[in-house]
């Protein structure tokens, strides 16, 4: 039983490899990976805030007893700051799915694979790996560097991301990004 999941177990990793293309072991992501996972993000974290009736009061009147009137939370920069200085940090949420090809081997929830060992181990196999079983729920090499680049770009294109928030949101930002002349992505 026990050589048979190793044989199991070598084929399933034998057509990972020869999936991409290459013998090696660990592929990072590209700039079009991260961008992707970057404008998801963003995405789903404005559309999170976005549901909030939430105003932010600013009627203090130091100079005079006007004051400005309040601003919705929605359009305010204090939601494109929070968002900016947590977009990436929802990246690590992801896990690698070796088994899938291009962008779609990241993903949020735990790979066939790995969801398929573990069933295995609660099962009472003994599944021997080159990677110790205290290790298999950490974050891979690969959604490191993801969140890595992604913090990069974030404060690289800062102003240009600003911008796309300011208008009017209609194109999603891989797209802005793309068309924009300076982002070189």
């Amino acid at each position: 039983m026990n050589v048979c999941m190793c044989v199991v177990l070598f084929l399933v990793s034998a057509t990972a490899a020869n999936k991409s293309g290459d013998d090696e072991w660990v592929h990072l992501p590209n700039k079009c990976e991260v961008c992707k996972f970057l404008s998801i993000e963003m995405k789903s974290a404005f559309e999170e805030t976005g549901k909030t009736k939430e105003v932010i009061e600013t009627n203090y009147r130091f100079l005079d007893d006007k004051g400005a009137p309040p601003i919705k939370y929605v359009k305010s920069d204090i939601r494109f700051i929070e968002v900016m200085e947590n977009v990436c940090s929802r990246i690590m949420q992801y896990n690698l799915h070796k088994e899938r090809v291009g962008s779609n081997r990241f993903a949020k929830g735990m790979s066939e694979t790995f969801s398929t060992l573990h069933n295995l181990v609660n099962k009472g196999v003994k599944v021997v790996m080159d990677i110790p079983y205290e290790l298999w729920n950490e974050t891979s090499a690969e959604v490191a560097d993801l969140k890595k680049q992604c913090d990069v770009m974030v404060e690289q294109y800062e102003e240009v991301i600003e911008d796309w928030y300011k208008g009017s949101q209609e194109e999603d930002l891989t797209t802005y990004l793309h068309h924009f002349p300076n982002t070189q992505l």
